[in-house]
């Protein structure tokens, strides 16, 4: 099934959206669709939140959560923590094919990278390597949130977790979002954990990802347009 373009009315939203979506759908989403979409509509209200809102996520890997922001008016705010379930590797990038790492940067999913098909119930595709990954030669493919609790390089929920956190995705992107943002950390980028972890050989790395880290706790929870120059991520 495929959604083209249409008139959302009465969605709660502000005002009436043109929405263009060509979003990919599966028998098996459609029954996650309506067993979980009004349980996801209720605690939505419940913390003042809508439907469709757009979405940004934060991944941080020595906690092992992924954190859930949605737009409110102008900023994100927390929705919910949900704690990941297995991933593999160790603290630091991915860096080739086969390193079983789980990637570690700043990374954006479009409606393509939504697989409803996966074979590990549901999936999305953090798009690794992004421009910085390429900028350092690293290699891989198929890197992605999903489900089933099992990781070879990826960030794996219980099934039930990846439903809630796929449709918040999925109804994002339909009611408008372009792509949403996946911003992964090895650990909560705090003054005392990067002292404690100084030593790593990818110290300066982390040092890097700070700066897009404090970037949103500091321009009222707005995640920054990332771009890469001479290896490094650069913020605006």
């Amino acid at each position: 099934m495929r959604y083209f373009l249409i008139l959302f009315l009465n969605l709660n939203l502000t005002s009436s959206t043109l929405i263009f979506a060509d979003m990919p759908s599966s028998q098996r989403l459609e029954k996650v669709i309506n067993k979980t979409t009004p349980l996801l509509k209720k605690s939505l209200k419940a913390k003042g939140f809508r439907l469709g809102a757009p979405l940004y996520l934060r991944i941080f890997k020595e906690e092992a959560i992924l954190e859930v922001w949605l737009k409110q008016k102008k900023q994100f705010k927390l929705f919910k923590t949900y704690p990941i379930c297995t991933f593999s590797g160790k603290l630091g990038p991915k860096q080739k094919e086969g390193d079983y790492q789980a990637p570690e940067g700043f990374y954006f999913v479009k409606a393509q990278q939504l697989n409803p098909y996966s074979r590990f119930h549901l999936s999305f595709n953090l798009g690794y390597p992004n421009q910085y990954d390429r900028a350092h030669h690293r290699t891989g493919s198929a890197l992605m949130v999903h489900g089933n609790c099992v990781s070879m390089g990826c960030y794996a929920m219980t099934d039930k977790k990846i439903e809630e956190i796929y449709l918040l995705a999925h109804y994002a992107l339909q009611y408008g979002q372009s792509y949403f943002r996946v911003h992964i950390f090895p650990f909560k980028m705090t003054v005392k954990n990067l002292q404690k972890h100084k030593k790593s050989p990818w110290a300066d790395f982390w040092f890097n990802l700070k700066t897009g880290y404090d970037w949103f706790e500091q321009h009222q929870y707005n995640p920054p347009n990332i771009e890469v120059k001479n290896q490094r991520y650069i913020f605006n």
